[in-house]
């Protein structure tokens, strides 16, 4: 399941994963974000690829659970926006090529409520991705904690859900 798109006819057909991430926020509007394992610094949103035959929904609830342990009862999804692209850079590129990868990913973000107090966000699962996850207010997310390439999304990204201007 992938997308393919060519920007000119003499430019080459660019495909991208279909990708979903979440937005989860807290009765107090604090936003989740999880240090990556390997990249110390490195604050995103979970997210993930979306398998063959699956839904965006299917697969935004199977990334969640797999990567930080919710269910699906714990959260109710309250908006979703998509058609955020980005392309890997070229060493990144050359590494997933190999793999028979993509050019880069589309990503339809999912911003939900957490509506389950006691729900416990659990990184230990295997194969774990994230070290650590704090829940900020939508403003304090800092653009420095992503690589360059992923930069303009997130500035869309904040701004289209929450007003959010990142500088």
């Amino acid at each position: 399941m992938s997308r393919k798109e060519s920007q000119s006819s003499l430019s080459p057909v660019l495909e991208y994963r279909p990708n979903v991430a979440i937005l989860l926020v807290r009765e107090d509007g604090r936003l989740l974000i999880c240090e990556r394992l390997k990249v110390k610094g490195a604050w995103q949103f979970p997210q993930g690829g979306v398998d063959e035959g699956e839904t965006l929904e299917e697969a935004l609830k199977r990334e969640v659970e797999e990567e930080i342990g919710l269910l699906p009862t714990s959260y109710d999804i309250i908006e979703m926006k998509g058609g955020y692209r980005y392309v890997y850079p070229p060493a990144i590129k050359k590494k997933k090529r190999r793999k028979g990868w993509f050019d880069g990913q589309e990503q339809t973000y999912f911003r939900c409520y957490l509506h389950d107090s006691k729900a416990k966000i659990d990184i230990e699962r295997k194969p774990r991705e994230f070290r650590s996850v704090k829940w900020i207010e939508p403003e304090d997310f800092k653009l420095r904690w992503l690589p360059d390439f992923k930069r303009e999304v997130y500035r869309r990204v904040m701004k289209d859900f929450f007003e959010v201007e990142l500088a």
